[in-house]
């Protein structure tokens, strides 16, 4: 399975419940829920007055459209990765998932995942 190492920093956000919206160009991905706002973006599109917010994250994304019949796909992924010691954050879209770590474990995250055969391009 091959993974596409994105080119840029992340940073996942904590909003207000009632922020107005202003959706970042490029890589986003918003959550709301009964309890929270959470946004996912590039750091250099991260808003203004957060409740909270932790940059330092780089991500990749398995590519391929995956389709919702296979299983275990993100867990084998981030089997290997806990196997290592390394935290994760995922995303998931119609599509396909996307891992994010923190900038400082991404390149030992790579180098595990290349170990237990993935392929990061």
């Amino acid at each position: 399975m091959t993974i596409k190492k994105l080119d840029y920093d992340l940073t996942v956000c904590k909003l207000s419940p009632d922020a107005p919206l202003h959706l970042p160009d490029g890589f986003f991905c918003l959550a709301r829920t009964d309890e929270e706002l959470s946004l996912v973006c590039e750091t250099s599109a991260a808003p203004d007055g957060t409740l909270a917010r932790e940059d330092g994250w780089k991500a990749f994304r398995i590519q391929g459209v995956l389709d919702f019949s296979l299983v275990g796909i993100l867990a084998r992924i981030t089997g290997v990765l806990a196997g290592e010691g390394i935290g994760i954050f995922a995303v998931s879209t119609y599509n396909t998932d996307y891992v994010l770590v923190k900038q400082e474990n991404f390149d030992r995250a790579l180098r595990a995942l290349e170990g237990a055969g993935y392929t990061a391009t």
